[in-house]
């Protein structure tokens, strides 16, 4: 089973365009695949489950005992890339909806995969994997208020509170909770490990689930939405190649070694799209334009990463 999951998460990317190369073939075959949206929070809710079902929970003081590393990553994901996604939102057309779908990506840290590709990319991702559930609660808590600062008047028009916190509650607090409890029963049970264990072997193909979906929903409206695609695009590339930048950077001020600061590198350029997805169609009105904007993040950073994974092991000596 270990070998099984090695593979899924070593050959993620390539799984991952596989599920959208026929998601979109789908879409241009078969009419009618816009009524899949139906599936989508089903879909998120399972991927966020077997996500958070990763995240060791448990090792939330270990994260908090690191103080310097922790440091680093705060400051570089809550301080420095929210004044980078500052600059490149100027950027950006002047529409609330566009400007929100690029805010919900730029300003929420992965949780997830960026574990792996940090892993890939010689960086210490047992320090990430650690301070995983602190970068989960300050993005959840910081998000609205960084929305407010950047979007005005325009964030409280777009996110109303109840739909908002009703997304929150069943697409993300609650995976979280039972993600906590089966890791509890695991620690407690032979049968819970072994239900956790195989659990396991679910965020690959929950996450490629989720993007097939996803494609398959909004590619018979991409037509409309082509010119976001078009002005967001610019706004992607050079944040992904900015932001490893600025978080290897902080790492270094900070002190830490190659292997840390590579960790740092990795979470500031690697962003949480498919965890605030179901936020951010909680938003009235959200499709076509806000999952364009945000799948359109995810294509460009799933591509970043063949990049980061070759060149970041070549910065600093271990």
């Amino acid at each position: 089973m270990g070998q099984t999951r090695d593979f899924l998460e070593h050959r993620q990317i390539a799984i991952y365009f596989c599920a959208i190369i026929a998601a979109a073939a789908l879409a241009w075959s078969v009419p009618g695949t816009g009524r899949l949206d139906a599936f989508i929070n089903p879909a998120l809710a399972l991927m966020l489950y077997v996500t958070f079902l990763q995240v060791p929970m448990a090792q939330l003081r270990q994260a908090l005992g690191n103080m310097r590393f922790l440091s680093a990553l705060l400051i570089a994901n809550f301080i420095l890339i929210p004044g980078l996604a500052a600059v490149l939102l100027q950027m950006a057309p002047n529409d609330p909806m566009i400007r929100l779908g690029v805010l919900f990506v730029l300003l929420t840290p992965c949780i997830d995969y960026v574990v792996t590709f940090a892993h890939l990319g010689r960086a210490d991702a047992r320090l990430l994997l650690a301070a995983t559930p602190s970068l989960l609660i300050v993005q959840m808590l910081l998000l609205p208020a960084y929305l407010r600062l950047f979007l005005g008047g325009d964030a409280a028009g777009l996110v109303e509170p109840g739909p908002f916190l009703h997304a929150f509650v069943w697409l993300i607090a609650l995976p979280l909770i039972f993600a906590a409890l089966t890791q509890y029963w695991a620690s407690k049970r032979d049968r819970g490990k072994r239900v956790a264990t195989g659990l396991g072997l679910l965020p690959v193909p929950a996450t490629a689930l989720v993007l097939f979906i996803v494609i398959a929903t909004v590619m018979p409206q991409l037509e409309s939405a082509f010119d976001t695609v078009l002005a967001v695009l610019p706004i992607y590339v050079a944040f992904a190649a900015c932001a490893p930048a600025i978080g290897w950077l902080a790492g270094r001020c900070l002190k830490l070694d190659a292997c840390a600061a590579r960790a740092v590198a990795f979470s500031s350029a690697t962003r949480n799209s498919l965890v605030v997805l179901p936020l951010a169609l909680a938003v009235p009105g959200a499709m076509p334009i806000l999952p364009v904007v945000i799948v359109t993040q995810t294509l460009v950073e799933l591509l970043s990463q063949l990049v980061y994974v070759r060149v970041m092991p070549r910065l600093g000596r271990d």
